[in-house]
């Protein structure tokens, strides 16, 4: 059987991580030809006469490590926050990282327990739910993964829902509304828009990642002004 060797450990092509080469296996094919996909980190080494089917392997196995890295750097940045509150930020800029790429992989990280991530999902699928409350996120996942959505099929799943309640919500609700500044919806529009995301899911996000600074890092947000 083919497989994909590597010249550098899995998390670290493209991210500056410290190479360790190996020797290229070569192995006969299922048709006896030889086949071998070797990764580096600036590309692919693909022998002449790879198979079709060794060919097809080496890319759903090149998918899946894609995907597991970003469970490998949001543990691993989770991991040095936890044990090097002093020095892990000295270890991301040696290692060449940037760091709000792994803080919202280590938020994902944190909302999903080693048993509770579904390996028939990707991080993505993972990431659309982190929001909600874990009973949500399961039942979600479980949808997702039993109907085989995609993340765009399961984030539309989302919305559907929720436009719905927030429809009988405006329809039913009598409580007091939230008084807002003039001009701040229009300002929010601007910087949803600019981010390329949908407005309701900017907000949500922006308001859930300051609560996980105060509620899981204790880090303070600047109050809004008037």
């Amino acid at each position: 059987m083919n497989s994909v060797s590597s010249s550098s450990s899995p998390a670290g092509a493209g991210t500056g991580l410290p190479e360790a080469p190996v020797q290229p296996r070569r192995r006969p094919g299922p048709d006896g030809r030889r086949g071998d996909v070797l990764t580096t980190r600036v590309g692919l080494q693909m022998s002449p006469d790879l198979s079709f089917d060794a060919w097809q392997r080496a890319g759903s196995q090149l998918a899946g490590v894609l995907d597991s890295s970003s469970w490998w750097l949001g543990d691993w940045l989770v991991y040095g926050k936890d044990h090097y509150a002093d020095r892990y930020q000295i270890g991301i800029r040696a290692a060449g990282l940037k760091y709000q790429t792994l803080r919202n992989y280590a938020w994902v990280t944190r909302r999903f327990d080693m048993p509770r991530r579904r390996a028939a999902l990707t991080f993505q699928h993972h990431a659309e739910v982190a929001s909600l409350p874990f009973e949500k996120q399961d039942t979600w996942l479980d949808d997702a993964e039993r109907k085989g959505w995609t993340t765009k099929q399961l984030r539309n799943a989302i919305k559907a829902v929720d436009d719905g309640a927030l429809l009988k919500a405006a329809r039913t609700d009598s409580a007091r509304q939230l008084a807002l500044p003039g001009g701040r919806i229009d300002w929010w529009r601007q910087a949803a828009d600019h981010s390329g995301v949908d407005f309701d899911k900017w907000v949500l996000s922006t308001l859930d990642s300051a609560a996980g600074q105060i509620l899981e890092h204790g880090e303070s947000v600047p109050a809004l002004s008037a």
